[in-house]
C-alpha cells in the first residue's frame, strides 16, 4: 500500500514539473515572436514614412536626388516632453507629457533599443563636409612657389620654435633639375641663421625639419622670420629662388598654440639699394566703396643715423588733397634695423573725382628713445600733377585695376 502512494506521488510530481516545464518553452517562443513582430512593423513604418514623404513633394524629390543619400534622424524620448521643430515643415511641436500617446509625426515602436524613438527627418552629410583644402592645387599665375612652415613659442624656455614643412611649385632655372635648401633667418639679425638640409633632384621638397631660436618674449613681436629657398646647381654654386618674410607682431604665440601656415615665394630684388634707401608698398583702389588702400610692406638699405637696438624705425602715411593735408596714420615701430619689414594695412576714404588732385606721402622716420625724430626719406605717389617716373606709373595702374592690390618698389628721397 505503501509502495503504491509512493508511485502516485511520484507521477503527480513529475507531471508537475513537465508542465511546468512545456509553460516556460511557450512563453519563450511567445516572446520571441513578439519581439519579431515589433521589428517588422518599425523596419515598415521607416519605409512607409519615407514613401509617403515621396508622394508628398515631387520637386523636392528631384532636389535630393542629386545629393548624397540622406541619413535619417530621430528623435530620442528623453527630448519628448521638448520643443522640436518639423524639418519638413517649420513649424513648432510640442509633445504630449503622456508616455503612452503615439506622435503625429512619425511612427513609434515598442522594440527593446529604439523605445520611443521615431523618425522626423534626414541630415544631409554634405552640409558637414570640411573645406577642401586647395593650398596645394591654386597657385596664381607667375607663381614661383610655395613654402608651408609652423611656428610655436614656449614662454618659460623663451625658445621660438620653427619647424620648415615643404615647398611646392619651384621654379629653377632652365635646363636644370632642382636640390633646393632652406637658409632661417630671424630678422633683424641678419648675420647669423640655421639651415635645412638639401633634397636632390626635385620641385616638391619635403623637409619636416624642426629649428629653435632663442628669444626674449619682449623682443618677440619686433622679430621677423625670413626664409630664403636656394638650388644648388651642378657646379655647387647657390641660387636664390625665392624668399617668404613672416613678420611676428600679430601673431598670437603660446605655449598650446602651433600656428601652421604658408606663403607664397617671392623674387628678390636685385637692384642696389638707392641713397637713401627703398620701402615697398602696395596700391588698391576700391571704386565702388571710394576707399584707397595702402599695405606698407618692408624698407631697405635705410641709412640709419647711430647703430643701436634704441633706434626704432616706422612709416608715416599721409594724404594729401591739393597739396593741403587730409589724414595720415603710422605703422609700429620696428627697433634697430636697416630692414624693417612691417606688413601693416591703412585704409583711407577718397572719392572717385579726387584721384586727379589727391596724392601720398610716406615718410620713413628715425627715434630714438621716442624722442628726436628723424627723416630718413620719403616717396610721394600720385596723379601727374605731382609726380613723375614710376610714381605716377604706380598710381596710373591703381587706377587701372581697381580693387587689386598693385605692389612696387619706390626710391627714398631726401628733397621736397
Amino acid at each position: 500500500m505503501t509502495e503504491q502512494a509512493v508511485a502516485v506521488a511520484g507521477g503527480i510530481i513529475g507531471g508537475i514539473l513537465l508542465f511546468v516545464l512545456i509553460g516556460i518553452t511557450a512563453y519563450l517562443l511567445w516572446k520571441k515572436f513578439c519581439w519579431f513582430h515589433s521589428y517588422e512593423k518599425l523596419t515598415s513604418a521607416v519605409k512607409m514614412t519615407n514613401a509617403n514623404a515621396g508622394f508628398q513633394d515631387q520637386s523636392e524629390i528631384q532636389l535630393k536626388s542629386t545629393r548624397s543619400r540622406s541619413v535619417p534622424f530621430i528623435i530620442p524620448p528623453t527630448l519628448h516632453e521638448r520643443y522640436w521643430i518639423n524639418l519638413m515643415n517649420e513649424e513648432h511641436v510640442q509633445e504630449d507629457s503622456d508616455p503612452y500617446m503615439i506622435p503625429q509625426s512619425g511612427p513609434r515602436s515598442s522594440f527593446h533599443s529604439l523605445a520611443g524613438a521615431y523618425v522626423v527627418g534626414t541630415i544631409n552629410p554634405e552640409l558637414y563636409k570640411l573645406p577642401e583644402d586647395k593650398s596645394e592645387t591654386d597657385f596664381p599665375e607667375g607663381n614661383i612657389g610655395r613654402l608651408w612652415f609652423s611656428i610655436e613659442y614656449e614662454q618659460e624656455s623663451e625658445r621660438l620654435l620653427v619647424s620648415l614643412i615643404k615647398v611646392r611649385k619651384l621654379q629653377p632655372p632652365a635646363a636644370d633639375s632642382c636640390s633646393p635648401f632652406v637658409k632661417i633667418y630671424l630678422l633683424p639679425d641678419e648675420r647669423s641663421y640655421l639651415q635645412s638640409k638639401m633634397k636632390c633632384k626635385t620641385l616638391n621638397p619635403q623637409f619636416d625639419e624642426n629649428f629653435v631660436f632663442q628669444v626674449s618674449s619682449k623682443m618677440l613681436f619686433q622679430r621677423t622670420l625670413k626664409f630664403l629657398v636656394y638650388h644648388v646647381d651642378k657646379q655647387k654654386k647657390h641660387h636664390l629662388l625665392g624668399q617668404v618674410t613672416f613678420p611676428l607682431k600679430n601673431e598670437i604665440l603660446t605655449d598650446d598654440n602651433k600656428l601652421i601656415t604658408w606663403r607664397d615665394l617671392e623674387k628678390e630684388n636685385l637692384e642696389p639699394p638707392s641713397e637713401y634707401g627703398d620701402i615697398q608698398f602696395s596700391l588698391s583702389y576700391n571704386d565702388y566703396l571710394g576707399r584707397l588702400t595702402v599695405v606698407v610692406l618692408r624698407a631697405r638699405g635705410l641709412k640709419l643715423q647711430e647703430e643701436s637696438h634704441a633706434i626704432s624705425v616706422y612709416v608715416k602715411v599721409s594724404l594729401m588733397n591739393h597739396n593741403k593735408f587730409i589724414k595720415s596714420k603710422k605703422t609700429a615701430a620696428v627697433l634697430g634695423s636697416p630692414n624693417p619689414v612691417y606688413n601693416e594695412t591703412f585704409s583711407f576714404k577718397a572719392d572717385q573725382t579726387e584721384l586727379d588732385t589727391a596724392s601720398l606721402n610716406l615718410s620713413v622716420l628715425q627715434s630714438i628713445k621716442s624722442e628726436k625724430t628723424h627723416l630718413l626719406g620719403h616717396v610721394v605717389v600720385g596723379p601727374f600733377m605731382y609726380t613723375r617716373g614710376k610714381e605716377l606709373e604706380h598710381w596710373n595702374e591703381m587706377i587701372s585695376k581697381p580693387k587689386e592690390l598693385v605692389k612696387r618698389w619706390h626710391a627714398l628721397r631726401h628733397s621736397t
